[in-house]
């Protein structure tokens, strides 16, 4: 892949997809700042991954959806490398409950942690990126941010409103040669699906045209793609990595 840019924050990248997002990137030749809210030991050792591959990268601690926490961070960043070139908003939680049962803190918790985080980063994005004219943001989004799912009002609707987002930026900052892209992983083999039953994984695989959970390096290879110059003409683009799951 080839960069124009030379950096990259990865927020949730201490463990999952975050973390295979950021070992592929550092791979690529970008220096990538690893952010962690809890786990620090987590993020650490993604860190250490990267350096014994020969790669460069930082730790940066602090909760996403916590405005000041996460401006301070991009001028942090700006300040030690003079740039943030690439951005991809990977942090987020779930709470999942039926909306029947679901009281309105539980729903607004997942939506400042997913959606509000992501206008965040966004936001502070466009302002250090217009200074070079030159960027690009992807934010990790879901499959059911797509098509709903029962038990996950919070969840989907804070992905919906990701993609949604993620296509006004796109408009708004594309004067300016910086891209806003989304991707929406389906079934992804990590740590949070490792915990499901067999019998439940196989419930979900016959519904994927594929039949597999897909890895995180196939969603972080498609992560790299759209930070990359090879998509200097994508933007505002929902690129979908889920097996056929939903077409």
């Amino acid at each position: 892949m080839k960069f124009t840019g030379t950096n990259v924050l990865v927020t949730g990248a201490s463990r999952g997809i975050g973390a295979q997002i950021a070992k592929s990137l550092a791979g690529m030749g970008l220096k990538v700042w690893i952010n962690f809210r809890s786990g620090e030991a987590e993020a650490n050792a993604v860190k250490a991954d990267i350096v014994a591959q020969g790669g460069t990268a930082e730790v940066i601690g602090f909760d996403v959806s916590n405005e000041e926490a996460f401006v301070d961070a991009v001028k942090q960043i700006v300040d030690a490398d003079g740039e943030l070139a690439y951005l991809v908003n990977n942090a987020g939680i779930t709470n999942d409950k039926l909306a029947m049962r679901m009281k309105t803190e539980e729903f607004m918790s997942v939506i400042e942690a997913n959606l509000k985080s992501t206008f965040i980063g966004c936001r502070e994005a466009v302002k250090v990126m217009s200074k070079k004219r030159f960027g690009s943001v992807v934010n990790i989004a879901s499959i059911v941010g797509e098509t709903g799912n029962a038990g996950q009002t919070n969840y989907a609707a804070s992905k919906g409103g990701t993609i949604a987002m993620t296509k006004s930026f796109a408009q708004e900052a594309a004067s300016r040669n910086i891209r806003f892209n989304t991707i929406t992983p389906g079934f992804i083999a990590t740590e949070m699906t490792d915990v499901l039953k067999e019998e439940i994984k196989d419930a979900f695989t016959a519904k994927i045209p594929m039949a597999r959970f897909g890895e995180p390096k196939e969603v972080a290879d498609a992560v790299a793609f759209l930070l990359s110059d090879h998509a200097s003409y994508i933007t505002g683009e929902t690129l979908k990595v889920n097996g056929g799951m939903y077409m």
